[in-house]
């Protein structure tokens, strides 16, 4: 399954201390599972939380999950044990926190590959930092020889940097958002929106959940099991979406309007643009199928 087009709706943080959690994700429809030893972890629960982890994935049955460990910074006394425990149990991908720059993505996958991290393995960061907006191209263009694959947002993180308010609009990381947006599709990386903070809230969340995908994310960050199946219905092609699409790629594939730049598919002015578009519509339906 390309990059391109592996499923990443639901992108949903187990706190790695706790083993019941770990045990329940194997049940959870979540698209990714992002196993955490960062913010989800009290200092005295690292080095537990890693064995519980290392522990999980060699017993395996997570099925197609993604499997991702947060790791902590390299700077920090946890990060380099988080990153060999990822690589040795099996995980997909390392999720690094608060990049700044592409000087940070080249000291990560050095030590991926220090760590014996196989060409597989990818390397997934946290976009938290002002800094890191700032540098969002530079850290981007990184992917170019890398293991780099997905932004994620920590839009927590940022509203602390920040000392915004995080409204219903989130009108304060608009431009982090996009900005955000743009490097990554940009350099063909993924994009996974943050988190949405008030479990209870399911218009707020819906809403959310909405606008990211209005945004372009592939995905959502969710911290709770009951945000799962939203995200999956709303960040998938609906059935609409994949039945133009399908008519749109059958329009263009029929010899009659061979040549033809742009044609009326289903009322609507349809253009090569939208060809390509409507291929990878159907290829993420394909994939999402695969999953079920």
């Amino acid at each position: 399954m390309s990059i391109a087009h592996r499923p990443r709706r639901s992108c949903l943080y187990m706190p790695g201390a706790n083993a019941r959690a770990l045990e329940k994700a194997r049940e959870l429809p979540a698209d990714t599972l992002i196993l955490d030893l960062e913010d989800g972890v009290a200092p005295d629960m690292k080095a537990e939380a890693r064995g519980a982890i290392a522990a999980a994935l060699a017993a395996g049955g997570y099925g197609q999950r993604e499997l991702v460990v947060r790791m902590n910074g390299l700077d920090t006394e946890w990060g380099h044990s988080d990153l060999d425990v990822a690589v040795k149990a099996g995980a997909h991908a390392m999720l690094a926190p608060k990049v700044t720059s592409a000087r940070d993505i080249e000291r990560l996958d050095a030590a991926l590959t220090k760590a014996g991290a196989g060409e597989g393995f990818a390397l997934w960061v946290m976009i938290e930092m002002p800094l890191a907006i700032l540098n969002i191209k530079e850290i981007a263009a990184a992917r170019i020889g890398s293991r780099l694959t997905a932004f994620v947002m920590g839009t927590n993180d940022l509203a602390k940097e920040y000392r915004a308010r995080m409204t219903p609009d989130r009108m304060a990381f608009q431009t982090a958002l996009q900005l955000s947006m743009s490097a990554a599709r940009a350099y063909g990386i993924s994009a996974i929106d943050g988190v949405y903070n008030d479990i209870k809230n399911e218009d707020g969340f819906r809403a959310e959940c909405e606008q990211g995908r209005d945004l372009g994310f592939d995905g959502k960050t969710l911290i709770h099991p009951s945000q799962v199946e939203e995200a999956n219905r709303i960040f998938a092609p609906s059935r609409h979406d994949v039945e133009q699409a399908r008519a749109v790629i059958e329009a263009f594939a029929d010899p009659e309007n061979a040549g033809k730049g742009v044609l009326k598919v289903n009322g609507k002015m349809t253009e090569l643009l939208h060809l390509d578009e409507a291929r990878g519509t159907v290829a993420m339906d394909e994939a999402i199928r695969a999953l079920a």
